[in-house]
């Protein structure tokens, strides 16, 4: 190697780039020795910046490596990465270099390196190509590898800025890992004024090597850690990522932004479940199975992590609000009205009484309590310890604006003191400025959140609520289903001698294969034979068109209901010159005669299926029919469900009251449903290779379900390697 080893393409322009941590990884965040690879004092330089910043707390040692240079800001510069002695390499190099830097880094024992240089995935083909060198050679060595294109890493408590960001973080419990460097300077800069500190932060980058996945997993194992927070483009492993969070949310809360909310993300897709789903359907699946938090907003994440570091949870979700002023506890009171999980709490007549006692006649002594603007910090203490010891109170709002009558210092020491005493969680809302400075800068110090505005403080305590159901669940594997799994197998192989890789209602033996019941009938060729069927089944039946080419076959006619068996050889012939009407070239596979369901009786409810290339197969329950894309009153989990999950989806739709009977009607068979849900969860589980699938409508009655239509797509190459 030659030259200065200055990046040609490190520079920072708010492209892919985090930071990582963790005790498993604690190699990247606590080394004892640093090679800077491409260190130099050329200002302006991301080598001299990341030298500077390592230079200015870190309390381990730098060794800069750059085989031009004597020196680097007065520090003697070695050749190559095997005569730094480091445990850790921070590599800042042009691209064309990283690849051998990195190689002999694993020659040299060094198993812990970031990568800041760009030019890699993110530029192209050629690009794409490195990094994939680059990968391989990192699993060649065994090296734990941040990057590339990554802002670089930081921990507090070793006081290391291994990064070429402007500062370091103030210290505390939150770890945090961002896909956006610029993300990271951002709120480095912007939590020195928010009371928000940090442990470890991490800037992903490209993820060539380490992903989120290996940072929840390892900072779940981190006793520093407080709460893991991030903000996340993407997640490379959907199923690894639900496993890792599982484990770290039984003691540790994850709380995440997840960008990219509107994506279309489900491109063309042919059935409704794909249509419907979208990326972020799939995301909003997967995070609520791992059990992570997800906040619409940079604001709300961190409004959460000030909450959820204080690591008390709530045992009701009664909300008490205390306050010196009436308008912003009403504000409170409106923002616990709209929170999901909180109510305010319903003091009984032995609080009542003890606060009108403690209180001045004219203050409130119901919910929200109000001490009145004259209050003291002893009157604001009375309050709270009543309220405190109220059973139905889980956690509390002190709302404070500025008066002459308090000593901000001392509130905050009151507030603190009182959470501390009652075990119960607390925000403050401080609505001033610099007169509320004392008590912020207590509060801050002792753990307990603040903010200015009373909605964020109630966000934050329903943000405790979530993770109290989250670290109370528990996630037992599905039972199992019988299922004639070879039968399924060989349907799903009639698209190899077909022109495209749709299946309709003449796949329907895929619903008796797993057990999920459907109407009398069959797919026939000729009138004949229609006629044959329509006499075995009853009076009247129902004729559809069968033909992979058209997908809404009632858009065109090709639905007759409630034929009578002597008009069956008719409406045949009807159906199939409509849809060779409708398109001369389709391919008509046949009509489906089949029986009757009393739509009267029942309601039509979806079940689908649809592929997410992160998190695999994603189960779909809700209102069916015709205007399933129009309504989209569905609900989303990843497959398969057990018989607790699938009874949730059944309640989480809007439509959830005409399935349990509403306006005097009959409610349905719910454990029907919730079986029907359960075995099509199960077979695209066990089959792969189908990409998306709808039952539409599963007919749910007061007697049963039954599946009256089906439509899905097979992956052919995913098909080869399950046979």
């Amino acid at each position: 190697m030659s030259g200065d080893h200055e990046p040609t393409d490190a520079s920072f322009d708010g492209e892919d780039a985090a930071l990582d941590g963790g005790a498993a990884l604690s190699g990247l965040f606590a080394p004892a020795r640093v090679a800077v690879v491409g260190a130099t004092d050329r200002e302006g330089s991301v080598g001299r910046a990341v030298t500077e910043n390592l230079l200015a707390e870190f309390d381990g040692e730098v060794v800069p490596v750059n085989p031009s240079r004597e020196e680097v800001l007065g520090l003697s510069c070695v050749g190559s990465v095997a005569d730094a002695d480091a445990d850790m390499a921070v590599v800042a190099v042009p691209p064309g270099a990283v690849i051998d830097v990195v190689r002999e880094c694993g020659e040299s024992g060094v198993r812990n390196v970031v990568v800041l240089t760009a030019g890699f995935g993110e530029t192209g083909a050629e690009g794409a190509d490195r990094e994939q060198q680059l990968r391989s050679v990192a699993t060649e060595y065994g090296i734990d590898l941040v990057g590339p294109n990554s802002l670089g890493v930081m921990s507090s408590p070793r006081g290391l800025n291994a990064t070429f960001g402007p500062d370091a973080p103030p210290a505390g419990g939150v770890s945090f890992m961002s896909q956006s460097g610029a993300f990271v300077t951002a709120v480095v800069d912007w939590a020195k004024g928010e009371g928000i500190g940090f442990k470890d932060v991490v800037s992903l980058g490209n993820k060539a090597v380490l992903d989120e996945t290996d940072f929840v997993r390892a900072w779940g194992d981190d006793p520093d850690t407080d709460v893991v927070v991030g903000y996340l483009e993407s997640i490379d492993d959907g199923r690894a990522f639900v496993d890792a969070a599982r484990e770290t949310t039984d003691d540790t809360p994850v709380a995440v932004v997840k960008s990219g909310r509107t994506d279309a993300g489900a491109q063309a897709a042919s059935s409704h479940t794909g249509a419907i789903a979208g990326s972020d359907r799939a995301y909003e699946a997967g995070l609520d199975a791992a059990g992570v938090l997800r906040a619409e907003s940079v604001q709300e994440l961190f409004d959460a992590a000030r909450a959820l570091a204080g690591g008390d949870v709530p045992e009701s979700d009664g909300v008490a609000v205390v306050t010196n002023a009436g308008g912003p506890g009403v504000m409170a009171t409106d923002a616990v009205g709209d929170a999901e999980r909180l109510r305010l709490a319903s003091f009984g007549e032995e609080t009542v009484d003890r606060l009108g006692e403690a209180l001045p006649d004219e203050a409130n002594v119901y919910n929200p309590v109000d001490v009145i603007g004259d209050a003291s910090v002893d009157r604001f203490r009375e309050a709270l310890d009543v309220a405190l010891q109220d059973p139905d109170v889980g956690s509390v709002v002190v709302i404070t604006a500025p008066t002459a009558t308090l000593d901000f210092g001392e509130l905050g020491e009151m507030i603190a003191d009182a959470a501390d005493e009652h075990g119960v969680p607390m925000a403050a809302c401080l609505m001033g400025g610099q007169r509320l400075a004392d008590a912020g800068d207590v509060l801050r110090d002792r753990g307990v959140p603040s903010y200015f505005d009373p909605a964020r403080a109630v966000g934050g305590l329903e943000s405790l609520t979530e993770y109290r159901e989250v670290r109370g669940r528990s996630y037992p594997e599905p039972e199992p289903i019988d299922a004639d799994r070879e039968r399924v197998r060989e349907i799903l192989s009639s698209v190899r001698d077909r022109s495209d890789n749709r299946l309709g209602v003449e796949a329907m033996e895929i619903f008796d294969a797993y057990g999920i019941p459907t109407p009398d009938g069959a797919v026939v060729d000729d009138p004949a034979e229609a006629e044959r069927v329509a006499e075995g089944i009853g009076e009247e039946v129902v004729m559809k068109i069968v033909s992979p080419d058209i997908l809404h076959k009632s858009d065109i006619g090709g639905v007759k209901v409630g034929v009578p068996v002597g008009e069956v050889a008719d409406a045949y012939e009807d159906l199939v010159s409509r849809a060779r009407n409708y398109q001369p070239d389709a391919t008509i596979l046949g009509v489906q005669v089949q029986e009757m369901i009393d739509l009267d009786e029942g309601v039509e409810t979806i079940v689908g299926s649809h592929t997410d290339p992160q998190f695999g197969p994603l189960v779909m329950f809700g209102l069916g029919g015709v205007f399933v894309e129009i309504m989209e009153d569905t609900t989303f989990r990843l497959a398969p469900v057990g018989r607790g999950e699938a009874v949730e989806m059944t309640e989480e739709i809007d439509a959830a009251p005409l399935l349990r009977g509403a306006r005097g009607r009959e409610a349905v068979d719910i454990d029907a449903v919730v079986d029907a849900v359960r075995r099509v969860s199960q077979l695209v589980a066990d089959f792969p290779s189908i990409v998306e699938l709808d039952v539409n409508p599963l007919v749910a009655t007061p007697d049963g379900v039954r599946a009256v239509d089906l439509r899905l797509t097979v992956d052919p190459e995913e098909l080869e390697t399950q046979s």
